[in-house]
């Protein structure tokens, strides 16, 4: 199946509108858009994927019940503030956003996702949101994807969308994508948000599982610092303006659509870990010969989520030593004298014990930006991939003061 890479991110399919406005959320003298909306021209099929945290923002809350009575058509977003923990006045902040948006657009409140990013436990001031809802639906535009990208950018440095076109059941369809996420990465998800329309003509079945899916196969397979967040989301909006017959569930069509739905998604994610805050690394760590997944799965997870690892790449150390230990630790079935661990193919660790790889050789590739690591067990048919970075002391410098919590709350 063959993807084109096109331009528009969020606006590329048809009938899809994407507009931003500046409110000022977290520094009322910053200029730089905070509030995004997407929006449908015509009815959609919708879905979702969200956070495993137990505590949940507010949004959250209000979108998953949301979906769970209607089919979604427009996506109001905020940077700069979580509304999380934010108790019963911050659900009513997020009611009252969708609200606005809704009455603005002739739609149902429940028409409305409702998503936020940024400080958590502080209250939405929405003083200064209210004005910002009310005049973003008149800056939708069909050229507004970029837009919408860069207003839900936090600690991010550089704007992820995507778009593709693609030919499914003779039709041709597009996929349009934004996602923000640098900092609290860890997989069951990762901490962004993720907003994904498309014109394909494709049933919720379908469309739910294709999700599902593609959020196992790239959200789900990155980790920057091991931290989750309260305000993961994904939403993805089909309004079938492709047109065609429905795609339905275990057709093929479903499982082309659901293949160029992970091809967008993973290059988002990955795009996360390139920019996660301060990190200097890329790190592809393939975990094979594991006796089932779970066991490849707790590998990959405990080497990516190790803080001395981490360090260890920072520093251009190949330490095979720090991957084998955490390894162990694991709580994967493993035996310690059938490990392989590589670095781009060159050997560091056989069987156990040191390899015959000049050292030079793995520094060199431990040195660079991005490599892979090949962890190898030997017991079995089972692998798992997951997309991870370096730790830097910048990183904990950024993170001490970053949020100016207090300034912020007007207490400092």
């Amino acid at each position: 199946m063959a993807l084109k890479r096109v331009k528009g991110g969020v606006c590329a399919p048809k009938g899809f509108q994407g507009g931003a406005v500046s409110c000022g959320i977290k520094d009322p003298g910053d200029p730089r858009p905070d509030l995004a909306l997407i929006y449908s021209e015509h009815p959609c099929v919708s879905a979702g994927t969200f956070t495993t945290n137990r505590v949940k923002a507010a949004p959250i809350k209000v979108s998953q019940a949301h979906l769970r009575s209607r089919e979604l058509r427009a996506i109001v977003a905020n940077s700069g503030n979580a509304n999380a923990c934010t108790g019963v006045p911050g659900i009513e902040d997020a009611r009252t956003m969708a609200k606005s948006v809704a009455t603005a657009l002739g739609l149902r409140q429940r028409e409305i996702g409702v998503c936020s990013t940024g400080v958590i436990g502080l209250p939405l001031p929405m003083d200064r949101v209210l004005p910002g809802l009310d005049s973003l639906p008149g800056n939708l535009s069909s050229r507004g994807g970029g837009e919408v990208a860069r207003a839900i950018m936090t600690s991010d440095t550089t704007l992820k969308e995507i778009a593709i076109s693609t030919t499914i059941g003779g039709k041709k369809i597009h996929i349009g994508a934004c996602a923000k996420g640098a900092g609290m990465i860890c997989p069951s998800m990762a901490t962004m948000l993720c907003f994904v329309t498309t014109d394909a003509n494709i049933s919720k079945a379908c469309l739910q599982k294709s999700l599902l899916e593609a959020v196992e196969g790239s959200f789900n397979r990155i980790c920057i610092d091991g931290d989750m967040s309260t305000n993961d989301t994904v939403l993805v909006l089909a309004n079938g303006q492709a047109g065609g017959k429905p795609i339905a569930r275990r057709s093929k069509a479903c499982r082309e659509f659901s293949e160029a739905l992970q091809h967008v998604l993973l290059e988002l994610a990955k795009a996360c870990v390139r920019d996660g805050e301060r990190v200097s690394k890329f790190v592809t760590l393939e975990v094979r010969g594991a006796s089932v997944y779970l066991d490849a799965k707790k590998v990959a997870e405990a080497i990516a989520k190790s803080a001395l690892v981490k360090s260890s790449w920072n520093g251009g150390d190949p330490n095979w030593g720090r991957i084998i230990h955490a390894i162990g630790y694991s709580r994967a079935r493993i035996r310690e004298e059938l490990i392989d661990i590589s670095y781009n193919g060159k050997p560091a660790c056989e069987g156990g014990l040191m390899a015959k790889t000049p050292i030079k050789a793995l520094r060199d590739i431990a040195g660079r930006d991005s490599f892979t690591i090949t962890v190898d067990l030997h017991l079995g048919k089972a692998d798992y991939t997951i997309y991870t970075s370096d730790i830097s002391p910048e990183y904990i410098d950024f993170n001490r003061s970053e949020y100016a919590y207090w300034k912020n709350a007007g207490m400092g």
